[in-house]
């Protein structure tokens, strides 16, 4: 298995992306508004597979602070570990550009995943869409 990872600055710089944000968020989790203006800004990470998009992620700098989203891999791509490279090529980006902590938007069922690679929740459970979120941040 060859792995390569892509990282641009706006979403148009690596389309990738929304191929695999469309197929994770829309097709098979319902969500309506995926795209938005973030994406022209925000640094996009693709992990690539023998050549084949699998995963990706977006890291941008908002009044906030820092912050990771969109992190999605493909079906048959996940439990192989890729959620956790993708989201570090984002993080290793984020620190380069001066964070010291991301904070990020959890889906409730993703909680455990984004525990076991350093984030703590904060504050109460509530609806993005439809689907329960978790706030989450990280020292880095």
């Amino acid at each position: 298995m060859i792995k390569e990872i892509l990282l641009a600055k706006g979403i148009k710089n690596n389309p990738e992306s929304i191929n695999i944000r469309q197929t994770v968020f829309v097709s098979e989790q319902g969500f309506v508004d995926e795209f938005d203006d973030i994406d022209d800004v925000a640094w996009h990470a693709v992990l690539f597979v023998d050549k084949k998009a699998v995963a990706t992620a977006r890291v941008f700098l908002s009044d906030e602070g820092w912050h990771v989203g969109r992190v999605a891999v493909l079906k048959e791509y996940r439990k192989m570990g890729l959620g956790e490279e993708v989201m570090e090529a984002v993080e290793n980006k984020a620190k380069e550009l001066g964070a010291d902590e991301i904070f990020l938007s959890a889906q409730t069922q993703a909680v455990g995943f984004y525990e076991k690679i350093g984030y703590e929740a904060y504050g109460e459970m509530y609806y993005d869409q439809h689907c329960p979120h978790l706030a989450m941040k990280k020292k880095i």
